[in-house]
């Protein structure tokens, strides 16, 4: 049995081992993989694994001996799921390994924010807290969270998790979900739109996975909705977020401040212009990239391949 993994070095740039991948099949792993060089590296194999490299009913169709796909992720909107089924490719995917990652970057970027920690270090390494008169000094203001309100769009895992977070640091918390209000957890609030949701929020984070229907559901006329003092977290889906109304939105300072962690296009391009903007924080998509999370990505990978050569595909899409 062979194994064609196309972008490996994304979950495991070399801290963790492929050996009990390798131990169930012969695996070519290759670091990053472009489109045209899918169906060579796959031609062949029964099996193929990928992160973020899309496989198309295209592609399937050039790859008759595929049986099985693996998404080294928990979202698989880059394989054509519809067209695999009908041709009898088994689709597997990994959830949940990067809940408590994500839902930690998410509140880490709201504290950055509202304790300006980057700034203050900067500022402290450039020496300008020791040429204060003052053995406190501010140049900018810091927020307590105590008291506010987080608004969490999608209470999945990780949206529940950060509801938690928000909950320990004392701010009232509410949520857009499906979930009933009695099916909520202790201290979640249901709220009923997104438009009380936006206009009574202190700082909206998202989770919710994207959809057809959700694409920029964040744009400039929700932006218009917020608070000025408001927070909006994004560390689900880029396109979840309209980024040109964002930036306009920052730039205006209709909104305090955004943290992101996922853009529409990955990498931006050097022009996006949220990449300018002194009020908007992002980090490379690292949410999910922890050591511990990725182990456990590559933990449930092998789990996955191990069940499908043994007849009982799990975590199926």
């Amino acid at each position: 049995m062979q194994i064609s993994i196309l972008d490996g070095y994304a979950g495991n740039p070399g801290d963790l081992s492929w050996d009990r991948l390798q131990e169930l099949a012969t695996c070519h792993i290759y670091d990053r993989t472009l489109p045209h060089q899918v169906v060579e590296r796959a031609a062949g194999h029964e099996m193929l694994l990928t992160n973020k490299v899309a496989i198309t009913a295209q592609h399937m169709d050039l790859l008759p001996q595929l049986r099985y796909i693996g998404v080294l992720a928990t979202g698989y909107n880059i394989v054509d799921v519809e067209a695999a089924h009908s041709r009898g490719i088994v689709v597997t995917n990994v959830p949940a390994y990067s809940t408590a990652s994500v839902a930690q970057l998410a509140i880490a970027h709201l504290l950055n924010i509202c304790c300006q920690v980057q700034h203050y270090t900067l500022e402290a390494r450039q020496g300008v807290w020791s040429h204060s008169h003052d053995f406190s000094y501010t140049s900018t203001p810091v927020m307590e969270l105590a008291g506010k309100t987080m608004g969490i769009v999608g209470l999945g895992q990780i949206g529940s998790t950060v509801a938690r977070m928000a909950l320990a640091l004392g701010m009232r918390v509410q949520a857009l979900t499906s979930k009933g209000a009695d099916a909520l957890p202790t201290g979640i609030e249901k709220c009923p739109t997104l438009h009380e949701l936006l206009t009574t929020s202190h700082v909206v984070s998202l989770h919710c996975p994207l959809t057809a229907d959700n694409r920029h559901m964040i744009d400039a006329e929700a932006l218009a909705l917020m608070r000025p003092d408001a927070i909006l977290l994004n560390t689900s889906r880029g396109p979840l977020v309209d980024e040109n109304a964002l930036a306009e939105a920052l730039r205006k300072r209709h909104i305090l401040a955004a943290g992101i962690d996922v853009m529409e296009n990955e990498p931006p391009c050097p022009d996006n212009p949220l990449l300018a903007l002194d009020n908007c924080y992002i980090t490379p998509h690292i949410g999910w990239a922890s050591t511990e999370a990725r182990q456990r990505l590559m933990d449930t990978t092998v789990a996955n391949v191990a069940a499908y050569l043994q007849g009982c595909p799990i975590n199926v899409v």
